[in-house]
């Protein structure tokens, strides 16, 4: 990591959207809602900021590794999510952590645990702060809680060991996406898990979330690649047994994967690795439709060809990228290895397209410009939000059976919300991220014109009536981007009741005061 993370937006300071990228984005959406302009409102800069006074401070034996500097506690006020962003932009940061510890080790962690339970004050664990679900947001949930205090892990960022016969690596739960991989580089190895908040987003967030990396078909959660973790809890630490499988009863490892921060802080985890591709083969494949392309990543995936990279943008995806010009929908199909040449497998998948309609491009060109757009559009956010434009995203899972009621349903039902919302038509485009023999993860992108004052309530009524589509439809909340406080109220439709107890029981074990992310997963 270099330079200092900007408090709106996007990475870090000095870097966002270029000119022309802009330029792109709102000439598209001018197209689309029929306007000629944008009303702008401006952001406000940190000096404009007014943050409540901390409530409380830490001993003397934890003011090294904490901080009330306004910097920091502005950054850990909120993640990435749109009504983050408008927030941000409107200057209210009246949630603001009241301090912000930085441990360089478990010790560190245990110490400010205890002086937090002492307050009482809430525990946030923060990685990247790279949530869109509100899921690193402070929060005084816990009755009785005076204070909130955020857990920056950033400092906990080292490769600890490699076991280059097990092909696997301990790190630290704190260490970016790009730090982990430059890490393993020399030992030539990789995680081969790279999100989209790649650069900005942690080992332990990964863990915490049930992230998803990049490739689309086998091992595509971070679940697959955990061997064994560390976690520092308030009722002490825990280190599950480092083994390739175990059929010993229930896993403990499972319970803390995508626990969200709600029973303590990742500390530690080994990884199972794989040496670095040296291989590689892939097409930008046209079809005449999205429904057509579905049905050959189906044949594709269903004939155990395990693409790398399996994604199929709609006709208006792809032109909203640059990839296309809205009339055929895109399939981006990749292959990577390190033990051979692909062709055979490339040659098979193009097979397996060509009976639904699939004609592969002259060159790579789409999907080079896809996956920059895909790359870049996290920073478009901090331009848009001011601009009153509504631009979010959603995702889910569902099975090959139920995949085009289910599309048809979320569609019919997300337009009819923004008009409802807005007042103008919008848009909604949808894309697959992930694909599995037994059926696929469609990405949707929904783009509606708001207006200033009334952004948070336009964007939720759009939200809720996508994610009771989602539900009444059969399919998850949410495939990858976590539950966080966003999603609750569906995720707790999701969960059988009698799971929904185990897990407070477990909560209670381990958290008895629920400090740790009040109102994540459960309510305190």
């Amino acid at each position: 990591m270099t330079g200092r993370r900007k408090i709106f937006g996007w990475g870090f300071e000095g870097e966002g959207f270029t000119p022309p990228e802009e330029e792109f984005a709102l000439a598209t959406y001018a197209r689309l809602f029929g306007v000629d302009g944008f009303e702008e409102r401006a952001v406000p800069g940190l000096g404009e900021i007014r943050l409540p006074a901390p409530r409380v401070a830490p001993p003397a034996s934890l003011a090294a590794i904490c901080s009330a500097a306004p910097h920091d506690r502005a950054l850990h006020s909120f993640g990435k999510s749109y009504p983050d962003t408008v927030h941000g932009m409107l200057g209210d940061y009246g949630i603001a952590p009241d301090v912000v510890a930085y441990p360089h080790d478990e010790a560190d962690i245990a110490r400010v645990i205890d002086w937090a339970g002492g307050q009482p004050a809430t525990i946030t664990p923060f990685g990247g702060g790279s949530s869109v679900v509100g899921g690193v947001e402070p929060a005084l949930g816990t009755k009785g809680a005076k204070a909130a205090v955020t857990l920056d892990l950033s400092r906990m960022d080292r490769l600890v060991e490699v076991d280059p016969v097990s092909r696997a690596g301990r790190f630290e739960g704190g260490i970016f996406g790009p730090a982990l991989e430059a890490a393993l580089r020399p030992h030539g190895l990789t995680l081969r898990h790279f999100p989209q908040s790649f650069e900005h987003s942690t080992l332990g967030g990964w863990i915490a979330t049930r992230s998803a990396g990049h490739y689309a078909s086998l091992r595509t959660h971070i679940d697959d690649f955990v061997e064994s973790l560390r976690v520092v809890t308030p009722r002490g630490a825990l280190e599950t047994r480092r083994l390739p499988g175990s059929g010993a009863g229930p896993s403990p490892d499972r319970l803390f994967i995508g626990s969200e921060g709600t029973l303590g802080v990742i500390s530690e985890a080994w990884i199972r690795l794989t040496p670095r591709p040296g291989f590689r083969a892939g097409s930008a494949v046209w079809f005449p439709d999205f429904f057509a392309a579905a049905r050959g990543v189906r044949a594709i995936i269903q004939a155990g060809l395990a693409p790398a990279n399996c994604r199929i943008l709609d006709p208006d995806e792809a032109r909203n990228t640059g990839a296309g010009d809205g009339a055929a929908a895109l399939l981006v199909l990749g292959f990577e290895g390190w033990d051979g040449p692909l062709d055979d497998l490339h040659a098979r998948a193009l097979a397996c397209a060509a009976d639904h309609g699939g004609r592969p491009a002259p060159d790579l060109a789409p999907a080079e410009k896809w996956r920059t757009a895909f790359i870049r559009m996290p920073y478009a956010r901090e331009r848009m939000v001011p601009r009153a434009i509504i631009a979010d995203t959603f995702e889910t899972a569902v099975t090959w059976d139920r995949f085009e009621a289910l599309h048809a349903t979320v569609t019919k039902a997300t337009l009819a919300a923004i008009r409802a919302a807005t007042g103008r038509p919008g848009q909604i485009t949808c894309r697959f991220t992930h694909v599995y023999p037994d059926g696929p993860a469609p990405y949707f992108s929904f783009h509606a014109l708001g207006r200033h004052g009334a952004l948070l309530e336009q964007w939720r009524a759009i939200k809720e009536a996508a994610s009771e589509a989602l539900i009444a439809s059969g399919g998850t909340i949410t495939h990858h981007h976590a539950v966080g406080r966003d999603h609750r109220p569906w995720y707790d439709r999701q969960r059988p009741d009698l799971f929904a107890d185990a897990f407070r029981a477990a909560k209670a074990a381990l958290d008895p005061a629920s400090l740790f992310n009040p109102g994540v997963l459960l309510d305190p």
